[in-house]
């Protein structure tokens, strides 16, 4: 086989229907940029295996779940492509992914990582929105120009082999949610750079029971949650005031416009609150 130049490493835990749908968009890239693609199994006790296994694409697997950053590091270990990409299991790629994120890297040669748009996909059941709140999933959009860039996210990021080396591994103590940004703030502390790529798009995705109202709900919690924590972690904490403001807001925005996605706002505020609280 041609040596790659792009290593796609996809971490998973548990989430095989999803797995299949992103398998098989990478497996529909349009020719011309040679790439592998790379899951990372962290422990999953589901059918996982049968769909790496099923899509073609190399499998490697941790016995126990030991986080995203390490299944990161194990892809990256493995990984033969200069540039190495990294997803999430949850999200819909077009067929000019790979080939728009490999032009970036040859467009930019000063930047050492690279991320493109992440689009919200509710598929089924989802909740009203009134449009002016953000999406319940993570999503990024700087625009339709290419331009640099502080930070980029893991569902849509890519890195030089040569940064990994020069930079270290990602921090495998680092919790989910601020896992990559820990990354990327040792990039920039050793005059790293990023490249946004507007074009290198693709979509996050939420589908079935997922996409309902308290799944979306429960999910906002635990990422507030995580966010004061990797705020404590950087010495960023929010004063409980300003929380206590976010979360009278997020009422005042669900009973005002009578928009049901003000409750998805109001639970990531309530775990932010709540966790706020804990550390006091």
């Amino acid at each position: 086989m041609p040596e790659p130049a792009v290593s796609v490493v996809v971490p998973t835990r548990n989430r095989a229907g999803y797995l299949e749908v992103t398998l098989a968009s990478l497996a529909a890239q349009a020719p011309g940029v040679p790439y592998e693609v790379i899951v990372v199994d962290d422990g999953s006790s589901d059918a996982t295996a049968a769909v790496v296994a099923q899509a073609g694409a190399i499998y490697l697997s941790h016995a126990t779940s030991r986080g995203p950053n390490a299944a990161r590091n194990t892809g990256i270990a493995a990984a033969r492509g200069p540039l190495i990409a990294l997803i999430d299991d949850d999200v819909r790629v077009p067929p000019t992914w790979v080939g728009e994120l490999a032009a970036g890297a040859v467009r930019y040669r000063w930047a050492e990582a690279f991320g493109g748009p992440i689009r919200a996909s509710l598929e089924g059941p989802a909740p009203r929105s009134c449009g002016r709140e953000s999406a319940p999933v993570t999503t990024l959009d700087l625009g339709p120009r290419d331009c640099e860039t502080d930070f980029v996210w893991s569902a849509n990021m890519a890195v030089r082999r040569g940064a990994i080396e020069r930079i270290g591994d990602f921090d495998e103590r680092v919790p989910i949610y601020g896992d990559e940004e820990e990354w990327l703030i040792r990039l920039h502390a050793n005059g790293g750079r990023v490249a946004y790529v507007a074009r290198a798009g693709l979509e996050h995705r939420r589908t079935g029971d997922d996409a309902r109202l308290r799944a979306l709900a429960r999910a906002e919690y635990r990422r507030g949650r995580a966010a004061v924590r990797n705020d404590r972690r950087k010495g960023s904490e929010l004063p409980l005031h300003r929380e206590l403001r976010d979360l009278a807001g997020a009422g005042w925005h669900t009973a005002r416009r009578g928009c049901p996605q003000g409750l998805i706002m109001g639970a990531h505020a309530t775990g932010r609150l709540v966790e706020t609280l804990r550390g006091r």
